[in-house]
């Protein structure tokens, strides 16, 4: 389990996290989510002892990370990809990690064919693409087979299959009972491995919920319906105090009123029905709504030639 309680920190003049409290649980993958500016990197950053917080702190499992003999063990962690000696070659990176925290270098061996580098554990990183790198990242992380996972974009420059193996990756140490915590701009991944949501604004906590829970509260919901007679139709919903949008000649999006409302007015009304169905908006629909507040930048809707 961490417990992040508390935590501030700041630059100068700007606060980049203001007195921000969450846990995240065993089992679970945990998306922390939040707009650029948010603090996130800087909490991530705190809770694994890089940045020294102005107040609270983070601990994992009762002990904060400077207090663990052996971090890989109980702790992997990946906030960039990037930094990592270029001269050295994959394999040599790990080992030296291996070598650390007294893991053997058959361990190496192993999480090099886990994430698809065996082939190319030889050249050294400079050589690497970024997804590349960022495979081997995650290699470190699992070096130690460790019951804590913290991890920041960790699909950055990966292509589409690398970012599936990296979701079923996190999904799979979750159901291992393991404590994931992962935070991405990659939102309709995270609506597919996330569990639960951190989320957060300005450096505060906006949200701790499950993803179903945050998207119920957030996101848009409607019904769309299609139908010979849907102009009948929607004049009835209108009538009860829906709104109504035309899509085509026969299918429209109606908000105010629930699927089952459809139906029983079209089934009154004698309205054969060829499409009644409820619809959600996203998770990047709830996401937005819910942080619109605190957005640091926040650009203009686009209206005719540019």
């Amino acid at each position: 389990m961490i417990t992040v309680l508390d935590l501030s920190k700041r630059f100068g003049r700007t606060t980049a996290v203001d007195h921000l409290s969450f846990q995240v649980n065993p089992g679970t993958v945990t998306g922390f989510l939040g707009p650029n500016g948010s603090g996130k990197s800087t909490t991530m950053r705190c809770m694994l002892g890089l940045d020294r917080p102005d107040t609270g702190g983070a601990s994992f499992g009762n002990r904060a990370y400077c207090q663990l003999s052996s971090p890989l063990h109980e702790v992997g962690a990946l906030l960039d990809a990037g930094y990592v000696h270029p001269g050295r070659s994959g394999r040599n990176h790990l080992r030296w990690l291996a070598a650390s925290n007294g893991l053997s270098r058959s361990r190496v061996d192993e999480v090099l064919d886990l994430v698809g580098l065996e082939s190319v554990a030889g050249r050294r990183v400079k050589t690497y693409s970024l997804g590349m790198r960022q495979r081997l990242g995650l290699a470190g992380v699992l070096l130690g087979d460790p019951h804590t996972v913290v991890l920041d974009e960790p699909a950055n420059g990966l292509d589409p299959e690398g970012i599936r193996w990296i979701r079923d990756v996190l999904v799979h140490l979750a159901s291992q009972g393991r404590t994931v915590l992962v935070s991405s701009h990659l939102l309709s991944e995270m609506a597919q491995m996330a569990n639960d949501l951190v989320v957060i604004g300005q450096g505060r906590l906006i949200e701790q919920c499950t993803v179903a829970q945050f998207v119920d509260r957030h996101a848009d919901r409607w019904v769309r319906v299609a139908s010979p007679g849907v102009d009948v139709l929607a004049g009835a919903a209108i009538a009860q105090g829906a709104t109504a949008s035309r899509i085509d000649a026969t299918t429209a999006e109606l908000r105010g009123i629930t699927a089952v409302e459809v139906g029983e007015l079209a089934a009154r009304n004698g309205i054969v029905l060829h499409e009644l169905s409820p619809q959600t908006g996203s998770l990047e629909d709830a996401f937005l709504e819910a942080t619109a507040a605190a957005q640091e930048f926040a650009a203009q809707p686009l209206r005719g030639p540019l």
